[in-house]
């Protein structure tokens, strides 16, 4: 059945208004009609059966007949990764939702190579996954933000899992506590040797390798919360 991310409160017959290129896609794209069924969510208030009660010039609503799924939230995981092309960006957001990661921050390291970045072209992105994966919140994705300043300003409690392409520990190895975690991944050049002194002194860093290859951004983000939700992270339930 096709799930939607809408943004209006979700309760008991309350009528939900989709954006015009939502209706569009639903009538237009889908080819639903009056009276047809889909599921809906807006990440606070569970996931709800829906039907389309009427269809006008610009847009439908929506009528909520019962919810189907409570509200729950998945792993308290967050993706660091240094900005890098636009299109391995993308990828890497679409795979941080598919995988369950709770939120993407963009970070700026020495090496990085700035280019602009859209956060309504990556937000759009990181909703559609999140429809398509079943998940019942969407990741949220923040500016970016200069490495050392994210680094000054790190949340009590949270453990990073440092992918460092020189060397480290096997992640089974060094991750087995769950809780709140963050995984950091660098850019394209690596990073500046300083970066990773400072990283490795880091009391609540665990320093992993990712294997013998290089990896480019986009598939060393795969690996690492791939290898994290099996470690610690909702696979094991």
């Amino acid at each position: 059945m096709i799930r939607l991310h809408v943004t209006p409160d979700l309760s008991p017959a309350a009528a939900v208004a989709p954006t015009l290129d939502q209706s569009r896609y639903l009538t237009q794209v889908m080819r639903l009609k009056l009276g047809d069924a889909l599921l809906v969510f807006n990440g606070r208030d569970g996931e709800w059966r829906a039907t389309i009660a009427e269809v006008l010039k610009k847009g439908v609503i929506l009528k909520l007949e019962e919810q189907v799924r409570p509200q729950t939230l998945g792993p308290d995981l967050d993706l660091i990764v240094a900005v890098v092309k636009k299109s391995r960006v993308e990828t890497i957001v679409e795979k941080a939702a598919e995988l369950g990661a709770r939120r993407v921050r963009l970070a700026v390291t020495r090496r990085t190579n700035v280019e602009h970045v859209r956060l309504d072209r990556l937000d759009a992105i990181a909703i559609e996954a999140a429809e398509q994966t079943g998940r019942l919140d969407v990741p949220a994705i923040e500016d970016p933000q200069k490495l050392d300043a994210l680094l000054d300003d790190w949340e009590p409690g949270r453990r990073l899992m440092f992918c460092d392409e020189t060397g480290g520990a096997p992640v089974a190895s060094a991750i087995t506590e769950p809780g709140p975690w963050a995984i950091l991944i660098g850019p394209e050049g690596g990073f500046a040797p300083e970066e990773r002194d400072r990283l490795r002194a880091l009391p609540f860093t665990a320093a992993v390798s990712l294997g013998p290859r290089i990896l480019r951004a986009d598939t060393a983000a795969i690996a690492a919360m791939t290898l994290w939700q099996a470690a610690v992270g909702d696979w094991k339930h």
